[in-house]
């Protein structure tokens, strides 16, 4: 399988907030989670972040994801990328993370790992495409920030992204990289 080459554009990742299936340890791709009083909480904290005027906002359709974008973004709607879906873990999902296979490995009835590195490239390209002229802020999962990391040239495997978190990736001479702003922090608009 040959794999979408990002465009060379900045572009932030930010994973929903805080679910009922994080707080439980459990695996939950294509299951609809709900957002914790928590993650409600940091979802509308996104607000107070310095954000530039011309950013674009993108989400999964799953609804914490949606959730997430409407509450850190207020007056804006997110454009829907299918792409920016979950995995689908197929039998270990409801199931506790600690049973999470190994991200390589194709779950019973799930995704492929590399089905959805193409699948999450595709709509980064887009989001890049759609978001020319702006910074596009895609609101997503974990997944999709481990598959972002691969497909920049870091690694999928370590600790899962935080939530309510965002992540910018940007190009530079000798590839990518990926920081996490401050919440007040303008540079990293510029």
């Amino acid at each position: 399988m040959c794999l979408v080459i990002l465009a060379k554009t900045a572009f932030v990742l930010v994973r929903h907030g805080q679910t009922d299936a994080n707080r439980d340890g459990r695996i939950a791709g294509r299951i609809e989670a709900q957002l914790t009083p928590a993650g409600r909480s940091a979802a509308c904290a996104l607000s107070d972040w310095i954000w530039p005027r011309n950013l674009v906002l993108f989400a999964s359709p799953q609804h914490r994801a949606q959730d997430t974008a409407r509450l850190g973004f207020p007056g804006r709607t997110p454009v829907v990328l299918e792409g920016l879906r979950e995995r689908d873990w197929g039998a270990f999902e409801g199931r506790p993370v600690s049973e999470l296979p190994p991200r390589e490995q194709t779950p019973p009835a799930g995704e492929a790992w590399l089905d959805m590195l193409q699948r999450v490239a595709a709509a980064i390209t887009a989001a890049q495409a759609q978001g020319a002229g702006g910074l596009p802020v895609l609101v997503a999962h974990s997944g999709v920030i481990r598959a972002a990391r691969h497909l920049t040239g870091g690694t999928a495997h370590g600790p899962s992204p935080a939530n309510s978190t965002p992540y910018l990736f940007t190009p530079s001479t000798d590839g990518w990289r990926e920081i996490m702003p401050a919440k007040k922090d303008k540079t990293w608009i510029a």
